[in-house]
Order: structure tokens, then sequence, then C-alpha cells
């Protein structure tokens, strides 16, 4: 589909699958040759990573196990500049080599806390893992480590993103279409 409405937007196709999946075939390859003798746990940031973390597993060779928090910092389409924790990590990731992933990084509000929460609990090592990346839009000095795709600073749903909860199931990533006002 080349667009899409999802209750009050219109969206278009911005990123099509195909391209979503060789960006995460890259950061799969990227982790397994890092990573080659060591133990992984995968920190899955919900909701909206969950369907980059799907496709990302499926290419990672190594020993590895998965948890999840799920942290939420938006209203509607617009971030709210406050993160807030649903549900935390339970997982003790002492000495354990750590990648987060998270399904986009814009002002970086919402990693630099994770990040911060989970250095402090004793990680071998701590990296993250993003499918989009706003470079325009990003706040911070942390380096984001694997990053599958820089995108411009639009409001993007599908392949998890979402907007007011909906659009998460579609594979494509769309961009929100907008309304010109006449004066």
């Amino acid at each position: 589909m080349r667009r899409i409405k999802i209750q009050d937007k219109e969206f278009k196709l911005f990123v099509p699958f195909a391209n979503i999946k060789r960006a995460i075939d890259n950061i799969a390859m990227q982790i397994n040759n890092e990573y080659a003798d060591k133990e992984l746990l995968f920190v899955v940031v919900l909701n909206g990573a969950f369907m980059f973390s799907a496709e990302l597993l499926k290419g990672i060779k190594l020993p590895s196990r998965v948890s999840f928090v799920k942290l939420s910092s938006y209203d509607g389409s617009n971030t709210t500049g406050v993160v807030k924790e649903i549900i935390g990590l339970t997982e003790d990731i002492k000495d354990k080599h750590v990648i987060i992933i998270e399904d986009i990084v814009d002002t970086g509000n919402t990693i630099e806390g994770l990040v911060k929460q989970l250095k402090s609990k004793g990680a071998a090592s701590l990296k993250v893992a993003t499918l989009l990346f706003k470079p325009q839009a990003y706040l911070k000095n942390m380096k984001i480590d694997y990053v599958g795709l820089e995108i411009v600073n639009e409001f993007v749903i599908g392949f998890g993103l979402d907007y007011n909860g909906y659009g998460r199931n579609y594979e494509n990533i769309y961009s929100l279409i907008e309304k010109k006002t006449s004066n």
C-alpha cells in the first residue's frame, strides 16, 4: 500500500520492508561479528521495538537471552519529554553483555534514561541498536552503536511504530502527510 489512513491522519509509504530487512540483516551481521565469543542479553523496549527485535533476533547466531522493558514518552504524535517506566527490567544484568533494542531514537531522552538505569546495574558492556535514527532531532551526546536507517525528522508509523496505538502491524514504514492549510 502506498497510502494508509489511521484515525484522523494520512500516511504515505516511507521505507519499504525490503529496505528495512536489509538494514536489520546488516545490524545482525555486525553484532554476530563483534560478539562472536560472547553470550548476549537483549533488552527490548516495548511496544515499538517488538517487530524489529523479532526480525533482528532471527539473524543472531550467538547464545542469547531476551528480556523486555516498557517505557513511554509519547502522546499521540508528540513526545512529552517525560519518560515513564511502565514495565521495568527484572533480569539481573551484572557482568552481562547487554544490547538494548529500540525502534527509533529521536531526541534521545528515552534511550539515555534507560542506558543510565542499566549502567547502574553493572553490565559488562552496554550497547544500543535502533532500527531508525533521527540525527536532526537527536539532543544527546551518547553514541548509538547500531543504526538500521537514518531518517529525516518526520513522524513515522509501521513496523512496530504507532499513532495512538494503531499502525504497528504494517510491514512497511509510513510517514505522516502534513495537511496544507490555506490562508
